[in-house]
């Protein structure tokens, strides 16, 4: 049985006519980019002169360059940091948030504005946190009578950034634990109290299971986040000779490319973090069947 409405006659004329710019820039911004990107993994070109079949000789260097093998074990590394802390904090905001308190709407509105505040201006502000000389966060050490810290040295780069990143994501998260939280019918935990359930045990015994989804889902983009990290990183640990102080993948892809013009190189590790993603996707789906519950 077919059920909706369908475009007759001239209607179907102007759907198409409205759809075609969208479905034109689909296949030559997205279809054709990711067939370019493939293509090009496969050569040399420097954006100046005509590429050249390389063959395999990018995808070689995937595994002999320590640079490129540095980029993938921060990048790992980031991502077992932030995407646990992002969908912890998160839920836990979301929990807070989901309670009837006076000025809820205000601190809904305020954990969600970094979501939608310009990377550039947050990461300009993070970086008078953390400057080491005239930042605020060593001046509050010295105050105490500390010795200021590096914050944005290596030793301590990955942990800044990750901390930046989660409180950029905490808004995004909020929302998506807000709607699963909003979604539980009340009797559940109603009849919970009248069996004697405490609010620990109504939270891990009701709560988790019946929000399996919404953690499915916010653990998955948290992942692809981390895996497309660079913003932050950009803008906090780069050095003056271009490089970071915890290069991640799209950070080599991107000086790859737009600093020393090998665009077979960046477009192979592209092809490489599609890869490792598209693994990360595929383990995530499989735990979903196992430990996700749909009511």
């Amino acid at each position: 049985m077919e059920f909706g409405l369908k475009p007759l006659g001239r209607e179907k004329f102007w759907l198409w006519a409205l759809l075609t710019p969208t479905l034109i820039g689909l296949l030559f911004g997205a279809l054709g980019s990711v067939i370019a990107t493939v293509l090009l993994s496969f050569a040399k070109w420097d954006l100046l002169t005509p590429p050249t079949w390389a063959g395999l000789v990018n995808y070689v260097d995937l595994f002999t360059d320590p640079k490129i093998m540095l980029a993938l074990t921060n990048t790992l590394k980031f991502s077992a940091l932030y995407v646990p802390g992002v969908v912890i904090v998160s839920l836990l905001v979301a929990v807070l948030m989901n309670r009837k308190l006076r000025g809820v709407s205000f601190f809904r509105t305020a954990y969600f504005l970094p979501t939608v505040t310009s990377a550039v201006a947050t990461a300009l502000v993070w970086n008078m946190i953390y400057g080491r000389d005239t930042g605020i966060l060593n001046f509050i050490l010295e105050r105490i009578g500390l010795q200021p810290v590096c914050w944005l040295c290596a030793e301590n780069a990955m942990y800044s950034v990750v901390l930046v990143n989660i409180w950029g994501a905490i808004g995004e998260g909020m929302i998506i634990f807000l709607a699963g939280l909003t979604a539980i019918p009340r009797e559940y935990y109603e009849a919970a109290e009248i069996d004697g359930a405490n609010g620990f045990q109504q939270f891990f015994r009701i709560t988790i299971p019946l929000i399996t989804p919404s953690i499915f889902f916010q653990t998955l983009m948290s992942t692809i986040n981390a895996f497309q990290a660079f913003d932050y990183i950009y803008m906090l640990t780069r050095r003056g000779q271009g490089d970071s102080s915890i290069p991640v993948v799209v950070f080599s892809i991107y000086r790859n490319g737009w600093n020393f013009f090998n665009y077979g190189g960046a477009s192979a590790q592209a092809i490489l973090l599609t890869v490792v993603v598209a693994i990360f996707m595929a383990i995530s789906f499989w735990l979903e069947r196992r430990y996700v519950v749909y009511e």
